[in-house]
């Protein structure tokens, strides 16, 4: 190293994006700079005169950007890359490739492509900006951005999306865009920075683009092409195909301009079956469906223009309209129609849905019937329900002149199995789940590839389980996946545990799904772990029970991947061998449908079918299908548990089909044993009196039974009992309460004894829980009238009166009383007096030359009275005051 020059930077965590970058790069590697804690900046520079000198202007010095030469690529141990993943456009960091142990961290918006990078991490997202994918994601974390940062991120997404005019832009563009504003993005600002004006050249090179213009049908799509010629490299060609765009009604457009020793292509396209982004690709360039552009070396124009018809001839086809392709007149019917007719509508028209409208006065389809949702209200006595309960509610809908892949959006990517057709609200027509197959059978070359991209493929969540595992789980994790390679099956972690890696909270409780026999696979791992197995046939699932590294028994739950389907409301249910994917749907809810890929080549991959991963961010508790709670309502209590403890929100349809199965009193149907199941997990809870509320707001207190209803008085008394319960917990002492039995007690405060009787029996007490429970009621009855009258002085008579009370029973007495002295007592009770011991036993008393019998049990407990009284405090008082005792009996 020269004497003279400057050190290279050391940079850890390095964030960068492609060469020849936009505003949407730049913004992009300042949003990820939120992610990353000091995290380098390294700016990959850009051809585009407008953001060169924004960028030498501002960012380098408001967001500290450093030069690739500046840096010391040998400390990299994160490369963080935006708005690419593209290996051959990242050469300014090339060197950082070469480190061991690297790990690559990618967030992309554009297509796939065979010289995309492996990464470590991705968020590869079809949006309209990369920004928007990072800004989403500052959200989500809940971190905070300066009103300078949010105009910086707010002038990628203004300029990728064309200022919100591109087909490109999505719902979350929008979305992450209101967000900035509300931190302060100035879009004046922005306006000042997209709003170009042209120069003398540039006004030249547009008039001489539109008058050499011509127009070419390619397999029916109308294809516009413009060329010319310059002696020198022209900036912001892009910016001309803009203008020639907003010009005249172009739907697709390649400008190609000859600059010294290339061909400069820019390529627009409007229509979704025209993916401009590959055939630049194919010419040497890339970008997304609706915008792209290659730089072409060392070809002569007229050559480039050959090839670029060639890739247009080879990768355009006729484009076919929904009108083709819908069925039409639609089967429909109203949506108050009975269930069943429905049902039998569809199965004598081979039908797997049926649109649904309104009313013969309002024909405007309000959603759509499913078969199988039919037929299974039909099979639990529902038939004659209407069907707007059990309707998708959600939909989308398409127009006649609309082409295909809107459709195929909807029917692939959204799981939407009929697609209404409508024309000023009026249904013209359906296109099927059906209809969409046999069309792709036939041309199947129209089908963009990234339509049946496995969606799941963008997140691997192997660093967060590296991160919040214990190591030893971690490693328990690693070899069940190991043992599914060997034995060719796929092994998953699901569930709750899940659910609550994505959360951040807490929680060991492993759950395995194999897509095999599951009990062969747990008695394989049983083996490795040098547990046993305690296995259930019936249900195909198995227990892991072995002991860890410090000696701890520990529970691992495994299943065979299985469908369920119940026989009837509310009953047990009945399984059937299936794929990780129905496994997951025959779940509660949205969010507890996801899984984990242990085996393979995919450790780490997160399986979300359903959408789980929105509802977590939108906070929402979601049912998998309208008959969920048909099938079981103990779900009812799990989703407002769930609702509390995490501070969700039940989405509109799923309290809908609640408030429907209320009504239906499906509660009525299930087992004592299974509502009191459900009412100890909510008790179990930090926040039970939320849950009870909500509950009666739901009306399902009252369905279990109406003397659990809530009154003021009783909503008062259970707010004490939790915090009650809170103060013991912070104790930290033994033993522990049955929360559910102090809430039960509450909850029952003001029934008769017949009433609790009937309670009682409704959840299926035991006999030995029965006579426990009534008994310690009337037992609070009693020593509660009592306590009041305990002279401050007379801790003894406290702890008489308390200490063959059942925890539950005092802890109640404590939370229902109104007295604050009574309070303290109890509190003084719980804390000291209900622990403390003598100092001297049997064995000292004889010591003292007495001889054992009866008498010596009563002078101990005396004794111990007079110690709570603070009447004797050291061992000598209290052998002294023994001895007296004894002696005054002999």
């Amino acid at each position: 190293m020269n004497s003279n020059s400057k050190p290279l930077i050391p940079a850890p965590v390095l964030i960068t994006g492609h060469a020849n970058a936009d505003f949407d790069c730049l913004a992009a590697i300042v949003a990820a700079s939120k992610l990353y804690d000091n995290a380098v900046l390294v700016f990959p520079g850009s051809q585009e005169a407008n953001l060169r000198n924004f960028f030498i202007e501002s960012a380098t010095y408001l967001f500290n950007f450093k030069d690739a030469k500046e840096i010391d690529f040998s400390t990299v141990k994160t490369l963080v890359i935006v708005d690419t993943r593209q290996r051959s456009r990242i050469d300014h960091v090339a060197p950082a490739l070469e480190n061991p142990d690297l790990e690559i961290h990618l967030y992309d918006h554009h297509p796939d492509s065979e010289d995309d990078l492996q990464a470590t991490y991705s968020v590869v997202k079809p949006w309209g900006s990369a920004t928007t994918i990072i800004s989403l994601l500052i959200k989500e974390k809940g971190l905070s951005i300066s009103p300078e940062e949010a105009t910086m991120l707010g002038l990628g997404i203004y300029e990728d999306t064309g200022s919100f005019s591109f087909n490109s832009i999505t719902e979350h563009d929008f979305e992450a865009a209101g967000w900035l504003r509300k931190m302060g993005m100035d879009v004046n600002t922005i306006s000042e920075l997209t709003t170009r004006e042209l120069t003398v050249e540039q006004i030249s090179i547009l008039n001489s683009l539109l008058e050499s213009a011509t127009t070419h049908d390619i397999n029916g799509i109308p294809v516009v092409i413009a060329e010319t010629s310059v002696s020198h490299y022209v900036r912001d060609f892009a910016l001309l195909a803009h203008k020639m765009i907003d010009m005249q009604e172009v739907k697709v457009l390649f400008a190609l301009c000859r600059m010294s020793d290339r061909v400069q292509v820019v390529a627009r396209s409007k229509i979704h079956s025209v993916n401009v982004g590959q055939i630049c690709q194919s010419l040497g360039g890339g970008g997304h469906n609706f915008a792209a552009s290659a730089s072409v070396k060392n070809k002569p124009l007229s050559e480039v223009k050959d090839e670029l018809f060639g890739l247009l001839y080879s990768s355009i086809h006729y484009e076919k309209t929904v009108r083709e392709h819908m069925t039409a007149p639609a089967i429909f019917e109203y949506e108050t129609v009975p269930m069943c007719k429905a049902e039998s509508i569809m199965n004598r028209f081979g039908l797997k849905a049926i649109p649904l409208l309104e009313s013969e006065e309002n024909q405007v389809v309000s959603g759509y019937l499913e078969y199988q949702t039919a037929v299974r209200a039909c099979s639990h006595g529902l038939g004659n329900a209407p069907a707007s309960i059990y309707m998708h509610k959600k939909f989308e809908t398409v127009e006649p002149d609309d082409d295909l892949y809107p459709v195929m959006e909807i029917i692939v990517g959204k799981r939407q199995r009929l697609v209404p057709v409508v024309m000023d609200t009026r249904l013209m027509g359906v296109i099927t789940r059906t209809d969409l197959i046999n069309t792709l059978v036939e041309e199947p070359s129209r089908v963009p590839d990234k339509l049946f991209a496995d969606k799941t493929k963008e997140r691997n969540v192997l660093p967060l389980l590296k991160e919040r595992l214990p190591k030893h789980h971690f490693e328990l994790l690693t070899m069940a996946g190991e043992l599914g390679n060997k034995l060719n099956v796929a092994v998953y972690v699901v569930g709750g545990f899940v659910r609550d890696l994505l959360l951040g909270r807490k929680n060991l409780d492993l759950d395995l799904v194999v897509e095999g026999d599951g009990i062969a696979f747990a008695k394989k791992l049983a083996h490795r772990l040098g547990g046993r197995v305690r296995q259930h046939t019936k249900f195909k699932t198995a227990i892991i029970i072995y002991t860890n590294a410090a000696g701890e028994e520990e529970r691992l739950d495994v299943a065979t991947a299985r469908l369920e389907y119940y026989e009837q409301p509310a009953s047990l249910p009945t399984v059937e061998l299936s794929s990780i994917k129905m496994d997951l749907y025959r779940r509660d809810f949205t969010i507890n449908a996801l899984a984990i890929q242990l085996s393979h080549d995919k450790f780490g991959k997160l399986i979300d079918f359903f959408g789980a991963q929105k509802d977590i961010r939108d906070k929402l508790i979601r049912v998998l299908h309208s008959l969920s709670f048909v099938e079981d309502p103990t779900r009812i209590l799990r989703a407002i548990r769930f609702e509390t403890r995490f501070e969700f929100t039940i989405g509109p349809q799923t309290t809908k089909l609640i408030k429907n199965a209320l009504q239906l009193k499906l509660v009525t149907k299930l087992s004592g044993s299974r509502v009191l199941h459900e009412l100890q997990a909510i008790f179990n809870e930090v926040s039970p009196y939320q849950s009870l509320a909500r509950m009666q707001e739901f009306g399902a207190l009252e369905a279990i039974h109406p003397a659990l209803t809530l009154s003021p008085t009783k909503s008062k008394i259970l707010k004490e009992v939790e915090k009650v319960v809170e103060w013991y917990r912070m104790l930290y002492t033994q033993p522990s309460p049955e929360p559910w039995v102090i809430y039960l007690l509450g909850l029952t405060s003001a029934s008769k004894a017949e009433e609790v009787e009937e309670v009682l029996e409704r959840l299926h007490f035991t006999p030995k829980q029965y006579n426990d429970f009534m008994s310690l009621r009337e037992t609070v009855k009693t020593v509660a009238n009592t306590l009041g009258k305990v002279r401050p002085d007379a801790y003894s008579h406290l702890y008489n009166l308390l200490v063959s009370i059942p925890l539950e029973g005092v802890l109640y007495m404590m939370a229902r009383t109104k007295s604050e002295t009574i309070k303290k007592n109890i509190s003084h009770f719980l804390a000291y007096l209900r622990t403390t011991t003598l100092d001297i036993t049997g064995a000292d008393l004889q010591l003292l030359g007495f001889a054992p019998g009866p008498i010596f049990g009563e002078v101990l407990r005396k004794t111990l009275w007079a110690k709570l009284d603070e009447k004797v405090k050291t061992r000598q008082e209290q052998l002294d005051f023994a001895y007296r005792m004894l002696k005054a009996r002999q």
